[in-house]
C-alpha cells in the first residue's frame, strides 16, 4: 500500500482498558504507538482507565468525545480482553463510523468465547480438546483422566487458567476461574508441544514451538519467566508445520476473523494440532508471538504495524 496514504489520517491507538489484561495492554498500545511514530505517522495513545464503566448508556458518546477531541479518524485497537477484543468497543466504532484495525464485532465476540467458538470448531472439524463446561461453583463432572485445565470460558493472557493434577486440585482452580468469568471449562490436558500460528494478511506465518519451564505456558511463563524458550523455526517436521498452518487458518476463517489474528494450538503425541482458541487482538509487547513470527517472514515489527494498520481501512470499505 501506498505510504502516503497515511498521511490522510490521525491514528488514536486504544490502550489499557478495564480487563484484567490492562497492563499488558499498555505494553502493546505503546510498543505500536513508537513503531507508528517511527514511520512518521500521525500517531496518538489513548489510555483507556482501568476503572472505565463500559456498562453506562453514555459510554458510546464518552468514547466518541474522546475521539473527537483527539481529532482522530482511525483507532489501531491494542485493548486486549473484555471490552477491547469481545466485540464490544468495534460495535460502537461501526456506530461511531471510525475504522479500527482488527476483525468486526461478531468475529471478536464469537473468538473470546471458548465455549461458543470450540462448538464452530467442532462444526468445522478442527481437532479441539474434550471439555466440560460449568456456570455454577458446584463440583463438576469431569469426563477424561487427571490432569485437567481449568479456565473461564472467556479471557486471555492466561489469566485464571490453572492445572488441576488430581480431582482434590479441582475445587481451587475451579474458584480461581470463576473470579474472571461466570462460565469456566474443564478440559483434557493434551501431553504434547505447545505451538501457535499467527495469521497475517489471512496467511499463516511459521510455526513457533514454545518451551515454558512451567507444566503449561501460563501467565508467569508468557509475561515473567526469562526461561521460557521460543523456538523458530520450530524443530517439527515440515510436514506436521503445514498441517498446523492450515488447521490455524481454517479455526481462523471459521469464525469470521479478518486479517490478523493467533491460534494457539497443542500438538498432540499423536501428531494432531489441536486448536485451544483464537486470539483476535495478539500481544504486541517484546515477548509477544506474532512479532516474532512475522521477524521470521522478514516483516519487521514497523512493517507489521503498517500492515495491521492496513485492516482499518479493509473494515472502513466493508
Amino acid at each position: 500500500m501506498d505510504r502516503d496514504i497515511w498521511k490522510n489520517f490521525k491514528i488514536g491507538v486504544f490502550m489499557g482498558g478495564p480487563s484484567s489484561e490492562h497492563e499488558i495492554s499498555l505494553k502493546s498500545g505503546d510498543a505500536v504507538y513508537r513503531a507508528l511514530k517511527e514511520e512518521k505517522l500521525d500517531t496518538i495513545p489513548i489510555r483507556l482507565p482501568r476503572d472505565l464503566d463500559t456498562e453506562i448508556n453514555g459510554i458510546a458518546g464518552l468514547l466518541g468525545e474522546i475521539l473527537e477531541d483527539a481529532r482522530v479518524d482511525m483507532v489501531f485497537n491494542a485493548l486486549h480482553g473484555y471490552f477491547g477484543e469481545d466485540g464490544k468497543v468495534q460495535r460502537i466504532l461501526d456506530g461511531l463510523r471510525m475504522p479500527y484495525t482488527g476483525s468486526k464485532e461478531k468475529p471478536s465476540s464469537l473468538a473470546i468465547d471458548k465455549i461458543v467458538s470450540r462448538r464452530i470448531f467442532e462444526k468445522a472439524g478442527i481437532p479441539v480438546p474434550r471439555y466440560n463446561v460449568i456456570e455454577e461453583r458446584s463440583f463438576p463432572r469431569v469426563d477424561f483422566p487427571f490432569p485437567v485445565v481449568v479456565k473461564p470460558a472467556r479471557g486471555g493472557s492466561s489469566i485464571g487458567v490453572s492445572v488441576a493434577e488430581r480431582r482434590h486440585d479441582l475445587e481451587e482452580a475451579i474458584t480461581l476461574a470463576f473470579t474472571y468469568d461466570k462460565k469456566v471449562i474443564i478440559e483434557e490436558y493434551i501431553e504434547g508441544k505447545e505451538i501457535t500460528v499467527a495469521i497475517l494478511d489471512n496467511k499463516a506465518l511459521p510455526v513457533i514451538q514454545i518451551v515454558p519451564r512451567q507444566k503449561f505456558y501460563n501467565y508467569r511463563a508468557k509475561y515473567l519467566d526469562q526461561g521460557t524458550e521460543y523456538l523458530l523455526p520450530a524443530p517439527i517436521p515440515a510436514i506436521l508445520q503445514r498441517r498446523a498452518q492450515i488447521q490455524a487458518l481454517k479455526a481462523h476463517r471459521s469464525l469470521g476473523c479478518s486479517c490478523f489474528s493467533r491460534v494457539d494450538m497443542i500438538l498432540s503425541r499423536k501428531n494432531i494440532p489441536v486448536v485451544l482458541e483464537v486470539n483476535t487482538i495478539p500481544g504486541l509487547t517484546r515477548r509477544s508471538l506474532l512479532p516474532k513470527a512475522a521477524q521470521a517472514a522478514d516483516i519487521t515489527f514497523n512493517q507489521l504495524c503498517l500492515k495491521m494498520l492496513e485492516s482499518a481501512l479493509q473494515n472502513k470499505l466493508s
